[in-house]
């Protein structure tokens, strides 16, 4: 090895490759640090958690087929669902999503809907504005009765709740 220099490093190569190396092992630490917190906070993966309240059904009047119920959903989980359809006890009929819209002044239309999403954090109120549930009238309906019903979600399973029969305009 005669001629030869040995390679010695040089303070500014060593802290070039100090630089180099350093960056990816920051943002992997940060990365780490964000995600341990997303976790221990609790919304790393927890499911969507759904409860349903405010349930109420409107008394028909003179020979209607069909009638509405509204409720509240909430959705306190942190994974989004998905009300996929509504199913009444002793309704003797199917019972269908509906979404309303104002097309005038006093006019409306309604459109059935297949399903309806429920944002993780979030409520869905539904009103004869927005959304309800289409029900098949029972003639021995009175005002105060309770009916019993059960949502069906894509994520959170079944959810049994009872609407109190009212008057509109209440």
């Amino acid at each position: 090895m005669t001629g030869q220099a040995l390679w010695r490093p040089t303070r500014r190569r060593l802290t070039d490759t100090l630089l180099a190396a350093l960056a990816p092992v920051a943002a992997s630490v940060l990365a780490l640090g964000g995600l341990s917190m997303w976790a221990v906070l609790g919304n790393a993966g927890s499911p969507a958690r759904i409860a349903v309240t405010g349930g109420r059904l409107f008394l028909p009047t003179g020979d209607t087929p069909e009638t509405a119920a509204f409720f509240r959903i909430t959705n306190t989980g942190g994974s989004a669902d998905r009300l996929l359809k509504v199913t009444a006890a002793g309704t003797g009929g199917a019972t269908t999503l509906s979404r309303h819209r104002m097309t005038g002044a006093a006019s409306a239309s309604a459109r059935t809907v297949t399903s309806v999403p429920v944002p993780a954090g979030a409520d869905i109120s539904m009103s004869p504005d927005s959304l309800d549930v289409i029900v098949p009238v029972d003639p021995d309906w009175r005002i105060g009765d309770l009916v019993t019903f059960t949502l069906h979600f894509e994520r959170g399973g079944t959810v049994r709740t009872d609407a109190v029969v009212d008057r509109p305009g209440r």
